[in-house]
């Protein structure tokens, strides 16, 4: 019998390094119990994790983006009080801040799907249908991950960048969902490595800040409910 039972936390304000090595405890429990089960011929349940948090300004760039897509220097990341990771998720470089969602859920895809690319495309479903909650319309960029709003023109922005890891069917890492985010941030990188597109988020689509755990809640549930789960 498939578990679809997942365990939800909101880790809050948390500092990037800390709550890596948190996913990182939390993945490699994940992945240690799931192997016990096949070499011990047993089916005990894998726990399934969601996870939401918000770090302090920091830079991270996956392992297959190209360092020079940083824009500042050491005096530059200080200055902006911002941190630099290099980290084990695909994609290239991107920001993470007060005011945007993190969300990394732990799942086991032998519970769900093992199609990587039907994770990625239901995690954006998920961020679309709550963006459409409040009567924001966005989608897909044929060619790129993540979430978009105006994809058929020359007007295209991204308010939703996506980059995970995926060892053994068990997930980590997964999106970054600007709500109130201070955009200025994105002007020191080469956002996922493209360079002629614009960022945006709900508080500058709307025009005014948006309660963030109302939109928690709101994308909490369209997970659960895209991956038929109980949170």
């Amino acid at each position: 019998m498939k578990n679809k039972k997942v365990i939800f936390q909101d880790w809050g304000l948390l500092d990037y390094q800390q709550a890596w090595d948190r996913q990182e405890q939390v993945f490699a429990e994940t992945v240690q119990a799931k192997t016990q089960n096949r070499n011990n011929n047993t089916d005990y349940p894998v726990i399934n994790h969601l996870i939401f948090v918000e770090h302090p300004h920091v830079y991270t760039l996956g392992k297959s983006g190209k360092p020079e897509n940083l824009l500042l220097n050491e005096a530059g990341l200080t200055n902006k009080q911002a941190t630099f990771y290099k980290i084990n998720r695909g994609g290239d470089i991107t920001y993470h801040g007060p005011g945007q969602i993190v969300a990394y859920p732990i799942l086991d895809l032998d519970n769900f799907f093992t199609d990587i690319h039907l994770y990625l495309r239901t995690l954006e479903e998920a961020v679309i249908l709550t963006l459409a909650d409040y009567g924001i319309q966005s989608g897909r960029y044929e060619g790129y991950t993540g979430v978009w709003l105006d994809a058929d023109n020359e007007r295209a922005r991204k308010i939703c960048a996506m980059g995970v890891r995926c060892s053994r069917w068990v997930t980590m890492h997964g999106l970054a969902f600007n709500v109130n985010t201070d955009l200025s941030y994105f002007k020191n990188i080469v956002p996922c490595g493209i360079d002629d597109k614009d960022v945006t988020s709900m508080e500058r689509e709307l025009g005014h800040p948006v309660d963030i755990n109302e939109v928690k809640e709101k994308l909490k549930r369209r997970i659960s409910d895209l991956f038929q789960m109980e949170i």
